[in-house]
């Protein structure tokens, strides 16, 4: 990376598919283009993936990072939900703040919990903090143990980032959005699947299924869920529209 000097009344110009549109770079608008097209090239060059938190690959980029930290420590909740494990990093977050806070446990949900991700959750120092389940996020029988664990907890929070397709997401929402607690979030990644569909490495049905239709569906047929826009406030963000709160029983 290196200086671009950008005097005050600089433009910002994007040619894109026949259509031209140019902005004050330090306007709004300037601020919205730039963060989307760094979203799309972040994408493309892979960002998401360099992350880790405390040691663990976390796939989320850094302002999702920062955004989930703030929410669990203004919620703070004593039981997280997380369906989708991968490498561990987004539960290592999680389990990291609920150490810190000195309460709760994370549950970690994914169709396939692969050897060598096991084995290193197993050796990290949160691992008490850390429950793993392994099996289909929306299958009637892992449901059961989810909600098996969850009957004691007073503040539940719920984090899908599983299989994105629109059909499953939804199917997720409706599972577990009754397990989080009034004040509390359901929270929804990678919905910017939707606006990544375009770059050299996105897919063409991504344009047309993803999570922004699920979490739109849900919210419109669930009023006691509101989308909350202030984790998304700091620009790049996989999950536009994800952070979701439920402010009535």
């Amino acid at each position: 990376m290196h200086n671009i000097d950008a005097p005050t009344g600089s433009k910002l110009t994007l040619d894109a598919a026949g259509k031209r549109t140019t902005v004050d770079l330090y306007s709004k608008e300037g601020f919205d283009l730039i963060n989307s097209l760094l979203l799309k090239v972040g994408a493309e060059q892979k960002v998401m993936y360099e992350p880790t938190w405390l040691g663990r690959p976390i796939i989320q980029f850094a302002n999702d990072v920062v955004a989930m930290q703030e929410l669990i420590f203004k919620v703070q909740p004593d039981l997280i939900i997380e369906t989708g494990v991968a490498h561990g990093g987004s539960l290592v977050l999680s389990a990291s703040i609920l150490q810190l806070l000195g309460r709760g446990k994370v549950i970690g949900v994914d169709i396939e919990i692969r050897k060598h991700n096991r084995e290193a959750l197993d050796a990290h120092f949160l691992r008490p903090r850390i429950d793993l389940i392994e099996g289909s996020s929306i299958a009637p029988e892992i449901v059961a143990q989810v909600k098996e664990r969850a009957k004691d907890a007073k503040c539940v929070m719920v984090v899908l980032d599983s299989n994105h397709s629109a059909e499953h997401v939804r199917a997720e929402m409706e599972l577990y959005g009754p397990l989080v607690t009034t004040g509390s979030y359901l929270v929804a990644h990678d919905g910017a699947q939707a606006w990544v569909y375009d770059i050299p490495r996105g897919k063409p049905e991504w344009k047309n299924d993803h999570p922004l239709i699920a979490i739109d569906g849900f919210v419109s047929a669930h009023p006691n869920f509101q989308i909350d826009h202030h984790y998304t406030r700091l620009g790049v963000t996989s999950s536009p529209r994800g952070y979701v709160k439920k402010i009535a029983d």
